[in-house]
């Protein structure tokens, strides 16, 4: 069910532009985690993440249902047109499942981060160095800016 727009904190920063709800909390790895049921979480890719990947072609994962995972363990690998990532766990616990949805429609991903395009749902504890959405916002705008900066930089050099 989308996120009704009064619920989030609109971004916008150059050409980036998102809606990042407020109840979600944010890591510095661009990941999303949302409670979903008592102590089952449900983790996505912010905006900001999905775009950096580009296109959301595919996801394969080396985890089962019932797997103890911790965090920073690798759970398998993205690939977007743009790149290649590993998807790492966020929490201490078991893995319950990734979203069956981005089989069919990888694109969820891209086109509704948020809420279809989550990647998977952990039980467990979440990591302790989550932000809340205002933090994430300040972590944008400093992440934007530095990119801004190197890619002025490089223009500059080439001159």
């Amino acid at each position: 069910m989308p996120i009704p727009p009064q619920q989030t904190t609109y971004y916008k920063q150059v050409r980036f532009t998102t809606r990042l709800p407020n109840h979600f909390h944010y890591s510095p790895s661009h990941y999303w985690i949302s409670e979903v049921s008592a102590g089952v979480y449900r983790v996505g890719f912010t905006k900001f993440a999905a775009r950096m990947l580009g296109d959301f072609v595919e996801i394969t994962y080396s985890v089962q249902s019932g797997d103890r995972v911790g965090a920073g363990d690798s759970l398998g690998s993205v690939e977007g047109f743009k790149a290649i990532s590993e998807v790492y766990c966020v929490g201490e616990g078991i893995w319950v499942r990734g979203n069956p949805e981005l089989e069919r429609q990888a694109e969820l991903v891209d086109k509704d981060p948020y809420d279809q395009g989550w990647l998977y749902e952990l039980q467990g504890t979440a990591s302790p160095e989550w932000l809340n959405v205002h933090q994430y916002i300040a972590l944008l705008d400093a992440t934007i800016t530095k990119m801004l900066e190197t890619e002025q930089s490089s223009q500059d050099q080439s001159c």
